[in-house]
Parts: C-alpha cells; sequence; structure tokens
C-alpha cells in the first residue's frame, strides 16, 4: 500500500497553518472533501473547522466516535496519552529545536560557535590517531 496516513475519525493533526498553527488536534468530523472539524481539548485548539491544506496528519490516533464532544476527546487524549508521545517524536524535536534556535542570543550564538570548534578538533584528534595506527600496521 502506498498511503499509510489516511484521514479518519480520531486521527490526530498537526495544525500547520492558521491562528491555530504548530498545535495538535483531533479530527471529530469530515465536512467536506476539504474541510474538517477538529478538536484539541489538551492544546487549546478550539473546536474549529480547518481546510485539509492547513493540517498535516500524523500517526496517531485516538478512539473516539463520530462527532464527539469535546469531554470525550480530552478523555481518551488522555487516555492514549498523546502529548507525551508527541513529544516523542523526531518531528516535534525538529520543531522544538527550530524554535530554541530562533530564541538564541547573539552572545549564545557565539558560545554555540565555540562549542562546535571543540567537538570538531576533539574529532579531528582522534581521526588523526586512527590514521596514525593504520599506517603503522
Amino acid at each position: 500500500m502506498v498511503y499509510k496516513k489516511f484521514v479518519e475519525i480520531g486521527k490526530v493533526v498537526y495544525i500547520a497553518v492558521g491562528p491555530h498553527s504548530g498545535k495538535l488536534a483531533a479530527i471529530v468530523n469530515v465536512v467536506d472533501q476539504n474541510r474538517l472539524l477538529v478538536d484539541g481539548p489538551c492544546s487549546d485548539v478550539p473546536r474549529v473547522i480547518v481546510n485539509l491544506k492547513q493540517i498535516q496528519l500524523t500517526k496517531f490516533r485516538i478512539p473516539i466516535a463520530f462527532g464527539a464532544r469535546s469531554g470525550n476527546v480530552r478523555k481518551n487524549w488522555l487516555k492514549e496519552d498523546v502529548n507525551a508521545k508527541w513529544a516523542e517524536t523526531s518531528w516535534a524535536k525538529k520543531i522544538d529545536a527550530k524554535e530554541r534556535k530562533s530564541k538564541m542570543t547573539d552572545f549564545d550564538r557565539f558560545r554555540l560557535i565555540k562549542l562546535k570548534q571543540k567537538r570538531r578538533a576533539i574529532v579531528n584528534r582522534e581521526v588523526n590517531k586512527l590514521k596514525k595506527a593504520a599506517l603503522n600496521v
């Protein structure tokens, strides 16, 4: 099968564009072929209709019924521990790293450069040791 992520009731989505960008929500209803009703009670997303072009599907799904109320969505969200699962993904880690990097000050960037230089020196030193050892054998 080519596709692995499908639009289905209970699927957790990442809202990439719009006023709620950067937050997770669950699909509660499919309005039409372009719009979805989503609810994110644990991520400060109110029950709102979003365009399919504004979201990205994740691999997570919570067991909710068609048109479930916010309380049921919240209960199943917490039961499935979606926030913790999301935080473990490389996708979430990349978003967090990008956000932290954008908030760095000039001094933080300078310190980061210096640390990278130290790491590079250590790696080069070890590589040179291995090269010398290979030539001596």
